[in-house]
């Protein structure tokens, strides 16, 4: 099924290819410049360390139902090895299978494709089996620490977690502004909150990842509007699921990370983060969420920490 009239409109009017040039493989990180980052540090007021992350385990958020994304399995290589003979020094070693994008992780920009494409009009078959994506991958992305703003959309209206069918839309995350007296500004990383990490933290894996609520298709003008360097939520999917429009699978992403060039990230858990900003009346931070550089993977996994 072709995408929809409505789709392209908007992608015409969030696209970037071209903007930081035709070899560009950054998008909008490009905006987190110099300048940036010195104002990011400012935000700094106690030290006080929020860790986002979510625990890496075997029973993890996956459940199957996004086909290879799976949860980590840890085994140990060495057990209390003693490798240069007995009495020597002794050493464990562990070794991990799991899917980059199987816990709190980093979309990179060839995650996803529409109508052939990826960012700046790269052609959708440079991802390949063996060699992975071509171009802008998680190694291209080298670093992301900037200023972080928490847009708490559950908190200002006033719910714990928002409603599985609720779409957040540009007035939710205005009104999460105004509820934070925060501004996003160009180069901010933005952390959207609907509380429904909140299902998978009481145990139901299953109803974390579906009904669920998440970004609508208005939102990516917003963020376009504001130049916003990348966008992270608490929840599986990242936008609205089941879609908002029928039969329109995905089109968050694909107008953020092939239209836009921006990052998203999902399964960040940003309860702790919510109550610190409420404690302390802030919801900008700097923000530390570094990309692990697998060459030509198409998403990462992140411990991310935002310093209040």
């Amino acid at each position: 099924m072709a995408l929809p009239k409505e789709f392209h409109e908007i992608a015409r009017r969030v696209n970037n290819w071209g903007r930081w040039g035709a070899d560009d493989e950054t998008g909008t990180l490009n905006l987190i410049t110099d300048e940036v980052v010195r104002a990011a540090a400012g935000e700094v007021r106690t030290g006080r360390r929020v860790p986002l992350a979510l625990p890496l385990r075997q029973d993890g958020v996956q459940t199957g139902v996004i086909p290879g994304r799976v949860d980590p399995l840890h085994v140990m290589v060495q057990l209390n090895q003693e490798l240069f003979g007995p009495g020597t020094v002794a050493c464990s070693d562990d070794v991990v299978t799991m899917g980059l994008q199987a816990g709190t992780h980093w979309d990179a920009l060839p995650h996803v494709s529409h109508s052939g494409t990826l960012y700046n009009g790269r052609p959708a078959d440079t991802v390949t089996a063996h060699g992975g994506a071509k171009f802008g991958g998680t190694d291209k992305m080298r670093h992301l620490v900037s200023r972080g703003v928490l847009l708490d959309v559950a908190g200002a209206r006033g719910v714990e977690r928002l409603a599985g069918g609720h779409a957040v839309t540009p007035e939710d995350l205005e009104a999460a502004e105004e509820f934070g007296r925060v501004r996003v500004r160009a180069g901010d990383v933005v952390l959207v909150r609907t509380g429904q990490v909140r299902v998978y933290l009481a145990g139901d894996r299953h109803g974390y990842g579906h009904p669920s609520p998440g970004l609508s298709v208005r939102c990516p003008e917003w963020f376009h509007a504001r130049d916003v360097a990348a966008v992270a939520n608490d929840t599986l999917t990242f936008e609205i699921f089941p879609p908002e429009i029928e039969d329109l699978w995905l089109p968050v992403h694909a107008l953020h990370l092939v239209e836009m060039g921006m990052p998203q990230g999902q399964n960040w858990n940003l309860e702790e983060l919510s109550t610190a900003c409420g404690e302390t009346g802030r919801y900008a931070f700097l923000l530390s969420a570094m990309p692990e550089p697998f060459v030509g993977a198409t998403g990462t996994p992140v411990a991310p920490v935002a310093v209040l």
